[in-house]
């Protein structure tokens, strides 16, 4: 009669093979994640695989009113003051550019606004570029990049025409305007 000795490792593999697998695969996983979320330029300093920040509407552009929605600013065509919930830029140069990625979602023109384009880009994030000329760059259903030509600043807005030719710029979050200063970066209003 013949007895097999198992061996040390085949023991500690039957009892806790399951969990030692689970451990590994868990572990793997773990440090797959880690890696893709925390690779570094070779100097130490965090890369990310994402660009996640969003340029200028307007190159060289300044604010001529500013997003507010509690302090009541003068609406000098309606001669009352009222909220703005959006940032006017003017600049010499009238090209507007998209602020991030995304596909044009509306592109438009009426009495209030005057020609306008809605892009939408992700995690249900809008920006809308209003007050622009007719000469319009792009079109529903265009795909866009950052920083591509879009059309360029006017006069067309029905409710601003005195402010001169200018972009009316807003963001919509899920539907709801938010202040487009917390998502550009407008160091120098």
């Amino acid at each position: 009669m013949e007895i097999k000795k198992e061996s040390k490792l085949k023991k500690f593999f039957k009892r806790y093979g399951a969990l030692s697998l689970a451990c590994v695969l868990s572990l793997s996983i773990a440090l797959g994640i880690g890696l893709g979320v925390s690779q570094e330029n070779g100097e130490g300093e965090p890369v990310s695989n994402v660009d996640l920040t969003f340029g200028l509407p307007m190159n060289n552009a300044v604010v001529v009113k500013d997003y507010s929605e509690e302090k009541l600013q003068l609406n000098e065509v309606l001669g009352r003051y009222e909220v703005h919930l959006a940032v006017d830029f003017a600049s010499e140069e009238s090209q507007v550019f998209s602020i991030f990625g995304g596909v044009v979602a509306e592109v438009d023109s009426n009495s209030l606004d005057g020609h306008y384009i809605k892009i939408e880009h992700d995690d249900g994030l809008v920006s809308v570029y209003s007050s622009l000329s007719d000469d319009l760059k792009v079109q529903e259903g265009d795909l866009v990049s950052k920083g591509q030509l879009i059309g360029f600043a006017s006069e067309s807005s029905g409710f601003e025409d005195v402010e001169g030719g200018h972009l009316h710029f807003m963001m919509l979050k899920d539907g709801v305007e938010v202040d487009p200063n917390n998502y550009l970066d407008l160091q120098n209003k």
